[in-house]
């Protein structure tokens, strides 16, 4: 899957050491000493502190996070454990999505998992191995979360007698709807930041017209070469198009060879398979390498003006280039003639479910709704929420409060429609027609060959 690679990705940039598979945490390790910080919401942890004595008893969390992650979840579930007085143990695996399947259907799960993958947690709820978290969940969500239907949608999933129910928690969400650029590069040129997409089309012309390349854009990544088209696509489509087509799409409930499907891929093509618009031109598309297609942002003469990529692109930029400062990014804009659609954003991100029904797992179902459950890991680094209670000044630096604002402005969240599919879809026949549609293939023949993949699996 798609969301698996990026996780490598991110430990690529943030790995210090060996990840530990299990952890503790207690009062000492709190990272903000409470109430000495006025940013930080701590009167919301003193009210979760009321309700919530939890002596004695076990809390096991299994999840994805490993290395320098890991050590940021336990710097938040730290003030869980202060809270509660619960002894928490946290575990993870370089194989996690095997292993929750071998643990939940063995009978011996954590209390509480959490996992990237929307799928995997549909499969896990399906063989009634999930606990539902109910109404008032729900509710708080709709109220809580910018774009709340979204987050419920997203949570929602059908039990084992096939009745649907929200079963987990979204926590720590990445946002895919950005490009990048270099603000000097754009001052030098005279360029401005595009608030619609009539204008970012409008920008590739101009830098194209100026005698310059516009977009870099790079789709290699070995086995998985093809995968940022996807993105680029399921972004298009969520701009050209209602999201309750979008959801059809990823469920196969209408056909690949849609409408509205070629035509995002046509809109994709606009940018991509044009010469005049691609360093390299269209025909390097496919043989860049997705971590060397940015590099071009900041050659001199710069190769290129604009990027699209997820928040996690900056682990590839050139040593010591700062975002904020050598590179920055806007929200990839939607058109001014789809203002119904609003302010979609594309992204990924984990949610924590109760494997096992425990009162310390849903007591830490009720801590995730507390502010400080997100500010505490929000002032360090790698997470964004859309809790709309949060204190945005909090971001530990100024791209992270940006990226969380995207989030708080959205209208419509959507995560990532390839890894909504099928693995042999989403991983397979949509990656390699995004390689034939950019080596000058027709959206009708690629969009034809992937449904013909969808439908040898039904």
């Amino acid at each position: 899957m798609k969301r698996s690679l990026l996780i490598g990705v991110a430990a690529f940039a943030l790995l210090t050491g060996t990840a530990g598979l299990a952890g503790t945490a207690g009062a000492a390790d709190l990272k903000f000493k409470p109430g000495e910080d006025s940013r930080f919401n701590w009167a919301s942890l003193e009210e979760f502190k009321k309700g919530h004595d939890l002596k004695g008893q076990t809390l096991t969390i299994f999840g994805p996070w490993r290395g320098e992650d890991e050590a940021l979840f336990k710097s938040v579930y730290a003030y869980f454990v202060e809270a509660t007085g619960v002894e928490l143990k946290y575990s993870s695996s370089e194989n996690y999505e095997q292993q929750i399947v071998i643990d939940t259907q063995a009978g011996s799960p954590p209390d509480v998992a959490i996992l990237p993958q929307p799928g995997l947690i549909a499969d896990l709820a399906a063989k009634g191995l999930l606990t539902p978290l109910g109404d008032e969940t729900k509710q708080w969500l709709l109220d809580n979360y910018a774009a709340g239907q979204s987050w419920v949608d997203l949570s929602t999933y059908n039990g084992k007698d096939g009745t649907s129910a929200l079963y987990a928690f979204p926590y720590k969400i990445d946002v895919k709807s950005l490009v990048w650029y270099v603000p000097e590069n754009f001052e030098d040129a005279g360029y401005e930041v595009p608030k619609t997409m009539e204008e970012l089309k409008a920008l590739t012309e101009k830098i194209a017209e100026d005698g310059e390349k516009p977009w870099c854009i790079g789709l290699g990544s070995g086995g998985a070469t093809g995968w940022p088209a996807t993105d680029w696509v399921e972004d298009l489509m969520l701009r050209t198009q209602p999201a309750e087509t979008y959801d059809k799409w990823v469920k196969n409930e209408i056909p690949f060879t849609d409408a509205a499907v070629t035509g995002a891929l046509e809109e994709f093509g606009w940018f991509a398979r044009n010469d005049a618009f691609v360093d390299g031109g269209a025909a390097a598309v496919a043989s860049t390498d997705f971590r060397d297609s940015p590099k071009g942002l900041f050659s001199s003469p710069p190769k290129c003006y604009l990027h699209h990529q997820a928040s996690f692109i900056p682990s590839f930029f050139p040593e010591g280039k700062v975002v904020g400062e050598d590179a920055d990014f806007f929200y990839m804009p939607p058109y001014e003639s789809k203002k119904e659609l609003g302010n979609p954003v594309l992204g990924a991100g984990t949610l924590a479910m109760i494997t096992k029904d425990t009162p310390a797992a849903r007591a830490f179902i009720e801590f995730l709704k507390t502010p400080i459950a997100h500010e505490v890991w929000m002032a360090q680094t790698s997470f964004l929420t859309p809790y709309k209670s949060v204190n945005v000044d909090v971001y530990g630096n100024p791209p992270l409060k940006k990226q969380g604002e995207i989030l708080l402005n959205a209208t419509t969240f959507r995560f990532d429609g390839s890894d909504l599919m099928p693995g042999k879809i989403g991983a397979g026949a949509f990656w390699t027609g995004m390689v034939d549609f950019v080596g000058g293939k027709s959206s009708a023949d690629v969009a034809a060959g992937v449904q013909k993949a969808w439908d040898s699996i039904k």
